[in-house]
């Protein structure tokens, strides 16, 4: 078989490789959604409403530590994402690409933090309801230390793991491998979120879910097209054409 025709052959199916990858790029992106963005927070509600965690955390027990396991399953999916699709960002920007890789790292390793402070008002609340009534004055003093310090931990966990969609739609508008409408919507959506809630919380302001909520649809649709076309490889960088290089499996 003649080199010209490997090429050929090479070129042709890179296109169908990347769509594989985009096809895995779009499940995780779900799952992302469900265990690291959704289900745990709605476990751990009951941690951050009335009467707080010091009374509630050691009525579920169970759910709080089922919220930190899917924490740590939902900030490893970043991981995975970013490793995934290396191959088919790098030759649009390594420098990007390896910055989402980055910041899939941090967003695991803050996420860990804020897991061991999670763990610790459960801790503390299972003690304030051994101790009962008697050293409750005790106990309300150190619910304000560490309910502090997982609130500080989580604000900034949530500006490294929202800063990761960020970068993502960014690299993804840059390369055109999904539509362009559906990256700047996530980039508005992520933007939104980490000016609304991250920030003014890291700054001391009450954060501002409304700002929070376009951010959920955007993610959704931009995980149901990769799920449903994966990656368009049409605009791929010009060197890479030229060279006739397997972008998905460089």
């Amino acid at each position: 078989m003649s080199t010209g025709v490997m090429m050929e052959r090479i070129t042709e199916a890179s296109p169908r490789s990347a769509k594989s990858i985009g096809r895995i790029v779009g499940v995780l992106l779900l799952l992302h959604l469900a265990a690291g963005l959704t289900v745990p927070f709605i476990l751990l509600h009951p941690l951050v409403t009335p009467p707080g965690f010091l009374a509630s955390a050691a009525g579920v027990p169970n759910q709080v530590r089922a919220a930190v396991l899917l924490f740590f399953v939902g900030s490893a999916i970043p991981i995975g994402i970013a490793s995934a699709a290396w191959s088919v960002f790098r030759p649009y920007s390594s420098a990007m690409a390896l910055w989402l890789l980055a910041l899939a790292v941090a967003s695991f390793s803050l996420q860990a933090v804020d897991n061991a402070h999670i763990l610790s008002m459960l801790s503390l609340s299972q003690e304030y309801a051994r101790a009962g009534v008697a050293k409750a004055e005790l106990f309300q003093a150190l619910a304000v230390v560490v309910g502090a310090a997982r609130k500080w931990s989580h604000y900034t966990a949530l500006l490294v793991a929202v800063s990761w969609i960020f970068q993502l739609c960014s690299l993804l508008y840059r390369s055109r491998l999904v539509p362009r409408a559906l990256a700047a919507f996530g980039l508005v959506g992520s933007m939104l979120q980490i000016t609304g809630v991250a920030l003014r919380g890291l700054l001391g302001y009450p954060p501002e879910m409304r700002l929070a909520m376009p951010l959920a649809p955007a993610y959704v649709a931009l995980a149901v097209w990769l799920l449903v076309r994966g990656f368009d490889e049409r605009h791929r960088p010009l060197q890479a054409k030229a060279d006739g290089v397997d972008v998905a499996g460089a």
